[in-house]
């Protein structure tokens, strides 16, 4: 069975206010988006999913910091629902597709494998992780009431599918309730398979979050 990545880069990074997409701001010795494709590249077969307007800074990109490995470059859709589908068209069936946030550098290459062997095995694997935080629901513009955090579990990426199923369920309508890849999937009556995160698998989406993964990069890999 192949396996293949879709590292979904397509949004603009506003949250960032960095003037440029987040996917293309320096960790370490290269741009994020470059970690995050070495991190499936010994694995998957890759397709990168970046705004129409960006493809060609990004090949500038690749060409300044001799990024070499092997991927396929879609352009992205209005929302993240469009970007995946247009990918997919690039993905064979019968096939196991791991779809991947790009501002997620510090996969490991166990939850990649991890992923990868539970889809294979089972249709599906979402990744998840137990709530640490304690947790309260504002119901009024003062009243917030506690959550049992046992039961609350966040939802990370990469989830991996039979690519088969995935492509039918991007056959449905948009709707704005499809926030994940796991949601499709689930509203197209297939059932998911999760298995366990990992912390620092962190998505990088504020100003703050890039100096926490710099402060990680040097932790685990130096000053690469």
């Amino acid at each position: 069975m192949a396996y293949y990545a879709i590292i979904v880069a397509g949004g603009s990074g506003k949250r960032m206010e960095a003037g440029i997409p987040k996917q293309f701001l320096l960790l370490g010795s290269k741009p994020i988006l470059m970690h995050t494709i070495e991190a499936f590249s010994t694995f998957c077969k890759v397709v990168v999913v970046l705004p129409t307007a960006h493809i060609y800074r990004w090949r500038c990109l690749c060409e300044q910091y001799n990024f070499n490995i092997p991927h396929e470059v879609v352009e992205g859709g209005s929302e993240r629902f469009y970007s995946v589908k247009n990918a997919l068209v690039e993905i064979p069936d019968n096939a196991v597709v791991a779809v991947h946030d790009g501002v997620r550098p510090f996969v490991s290459a166990r939850l990649v494998c991890d992923a990868l062997r539970t889809a294979r095995k089972n249709k599906s694997a979402i990744p998840v992780l137990r709530a640490v935080d304690t947790l309260r629901q504002k119901v009024d513009v003062s009243e917030f009431l506690p959550i049992d955090r046992k039961t609350i579990y966040s939802v990370q990426t990469p989830q991996a599918f039979n690519s088969t199923l995935l492509k039918k369920a991007y056959n449905m309508p948009y709707s704005p309730e499809f926030t994940d890849d796991a949601t499709v999937f689930e509203k197209n009556g297939n059932s998911l398979c999760f298995i366990e995160g990992e912390r620092l698998n962190f998505k990088i989406t504020t100003p703050q979050d890039l100096i926490l993964a710099r402060a990680v990069l040097c932790m685990t890999k130096g000053s690469e």
